[in-house]
């Protein structure tokens, strides 16, 4: 039985269609399971937390590579197959509930310490409606983990992916790069899913840094400049910060001038470092 017949299979057998207002679609593509798996380097000695599981095609795979593997799932409907997929598997674990509200980090020092592993990894084909939110909660949250494997929508892994200051650079590109390196692993056509979706995806994977790559002395100012420059993206760096608060004209034309940026720069045009330079002479002159 391939994985278009299983998938077909478990969504008869339990009366199930995709919930649209959860994001799901239900991959049935091999390769791309492979791809993630290989990827992931997952031993036994890892802990794999996986976001919205679904029907377990993914999760199966897993559970035969890592020490344990923990399934957050929002949608009721999954727990009862999940739990009976993979009622026999010692190193299974489902949880009920929204990924934003779990206390991650909780989760894997009690599994990393009763169960001896090593490392924690993410491994999840993540709900396109949400995948910022997770992202940055898993980066900024500073999870105890060591990498993430995700599959997400091909524009999303664009931004992700990019280096700053590249033609994809968004506010959430120096976030990724600050805490991580990112690697684009796998395209994903739409025909991979049941049903497909309106979008071609992409399975990247983010290394976590041990150091961030620049020095800054204020991370809560110096993402919250990211954020502000991103507000009005079609003017000026200049016009932006002034626009919105961070500080005077005067002040930000005198910063932008002693770090040679010119002042007509776009936004997405600055490196991570530069950012990192604005936001410690802006707290330097507090």
């Amino acid at each position: 039985m391939n994985l278009y017949e299983e998938t077909k299979f478990l969504m008869n057998k339990y009366n199930i269609r995709a919930n649209k207002n959860l994001g799901q679609n239900f991959l049935i593509d091999e390769n791309v399971i492979n791809t993630s798996i290989e990827k992931s380097n997952i031993n036994e000695e890892d802990l794999v937390i996986e976001i919205g599981p679904g029907l377990g095609t993914l999760t199966k795979f897993l559970l035969e590579k890592a020490g344990r593997v923990i399934c957050v799932e929002l949608d009721k409907r999954m727990i009862n197959i999940l739990e009976e997929r993979f009622f026999l598997y010692k190193n299974f674990e489902v949880i009920n509930n929204d990924i934003l509200k779990v206390d991650l980090n909780k989760i894997i020092d009690e599994n990393k310490q009763k169960y001896n592993l090593k490392n924690a990894k993410i491994v999840a084909n993540l709900p396109y409606y949400i995948t910022t939110p997770i992202i940055m909660k898993l980066l900024e949250n500073k999870i105890n983990i060591e990498s993430i494997t995700v599959m997400i929508q091909k524009e999303v892994a664009e931004r992700l992916s990019e280096i700053p200051g590249g033609k994809n650079t968004g506010a959430i590109t120096y976030t990724v790069y600050y805490y991580g390196e990112t690697e684009k692993l796998l395209e994903v056509p739409k025909t991979a899913f049941i049903p497909e979706p309106s979008v071609t995806s992409e399975v990247i994977k983010i290394n976590i840094r041990k150091e961030p790559p620049v020095k800054v002395e204020d991370e809560k100012s110096f993402f919250n400049l990211i954020k502000i420059a991103f507000l009005q993206r079609r003017k000026t760096l200049l016009n932006s910060l002034t626009n919105n608060g961070i500080s005077n004209k005067e002040e930000l034309t005198s910063i932008l001038k002693s770090l040679d940026i010119d002042e007509r720069i776009r936004s997405e045009k600055l490196t991570i470092e530069d950012f990192a330079n604005i936001s410690n002479l802006l707290n330097k002159n507090r």
